[in-house]
């Protein structure tokens, strides 16, 4: 059956990356909605909308036939948008499913996170999907991207509609906005020299051409014999490697490497970011330094990715090296680089 492929939020990190892989494996029918276009590409349609409008899905869905839909779009992992948390990752998912009932639309893949089972505060070692979302979320980003994902999965088998969401972890690549900037942003401020925690914690890494594929395989996949619909697969690059030694081999990438390493327990990384915090309401200004950032540099966070393997017939395309090199590239390629080696 030829599909007739709806990403929303198309024209984003993960999204435009399915984009990608559809336009590279010869689908002819594939429409973009976003709320910005950034991309113009004559082989496929776009629709300018609003997420949180339902006409604006809805007729876009209508008009076009759409027969599989990959919702990527979700506001940026930051504390400041709550608000937009709520209206995108929760009324605009449910405005995507009420169309896709609607309209008669068979699949619908869900971009959702691993951070749905995690509590902030609590090991994850090689969790796999058994694992059942906390009773009280880190953060609102965490709670709606939960919540997202539990109406998605509640709607498998409305009138036809098949449904199940991917939780991929910690993705990075070319161009993204969130992990390699923060790499940088710690080299470019002085900061390499520090480590907390003893570096043994392991954290898993998803490589955005890897979670693009992931939902192109589970929009392919989806279906009931094979154990799909309904259900929710953990996507990371199946090698979880010690936090710090990713850094590290993140700025070696740009020459820079720390001329000594002063290792502080975690203990005392909490005490440094309750004042940063403390001082940070007084001031009114964001701090540089939480308690967050030192639960995500010193506890283990990997997750089991079996399901996604048998029932997906999933396996990262690419590495978690090569990733690293290919998502460090286009900054070393601007013409505003200047490696760092302080």
């Amino acid at each position: 059956m030829v599909e007739n492929y709806l990403i929303i939020g198309g024209d984003g990190f993960v999204g435009r990356w399915v984009v990608e892989l559809l336009i590279k494996r010869g689908e002819t029918s594939i429409t973009v909605f976003d709320i910005v276009q950034r991309y113009f590409d004559k082989e496929i349609k776009h629709y300018q909308g609003d997420l949180t409008n339902y006409d604006d899905i809805s007729e876009c869905i209508e008009k076009e036939n759409i027969t599989a839909v990959i919702h990527t779009a979700s506001p940026p992992h930051d504390g400041k948008f709550e608000e937009l948390f709520w209206k995108v990752n929760v009324e605009g998912t449910k405005n995507v499913i009420e169309a896709c009932v609607k309209c008669g639309v068979k699949k619908l893949v869900y971009t959702s996170s691993s951070s749905v089972v995690y509590d902030g505060y609590s090991e994850l070692i090689n969790t796999d999907e058994t694992a059942p979302y906390p009773e009280k979320h880190m953060n609102v980003y965490n709670e709606t991207k939960a919540t997202g994902e539990k109406l998605i999965l509640e709607a498998n088998g409305r009138n036809g509609l098949l449904t199940c969401a991917l939780r991929p972890c910690g993705i990075f690549g070319p161009n993204d906005r969130q992990a390699i900037p923060g790499f940088i942003k710690v080299m470019e401020q002085g900061q390499t020299k520090f480590q907390i925690g003893n570096n043994e914690n392991l954290v898993d890494w998803t490589y955005v051409e890897n979670c693009a594929y992931a939902h192109i395989l589970a929009v392919d996949k989806l279906s009931v014999e094979n154990q799909t619909a309904g259900e929710a697969f953990f996507i990371t690059n199946g090698t979880p490697v010690p936090f710090w030694d990713l850094c590290r081999f993140i700025w070696a990438q740009f020459d820079h490497y720390p001329p000594y390493i002063l290792k502080f327990p975690s203990s005392f990384g909490f005490v440094i970011a309750s004042l940063a915090e403390f001082a940070s309401y007084i001031t009114g200004k964001e701090p540089g330094f939480t308690r967050f950032r030192v639960r995500f540099a010193t506890t283990n966070r990997y997750f089991n990715i079996n399901k996604a393997r048998n029932r997906l017939g999933y396996e990262p395309l690419v590495d978690l090296e090569e990733g690293a090199k290919r998502a460090c590239q286009p900054v070393l390629d601007s013409p505003n680089n200047n490696k760092k080696s302080n």
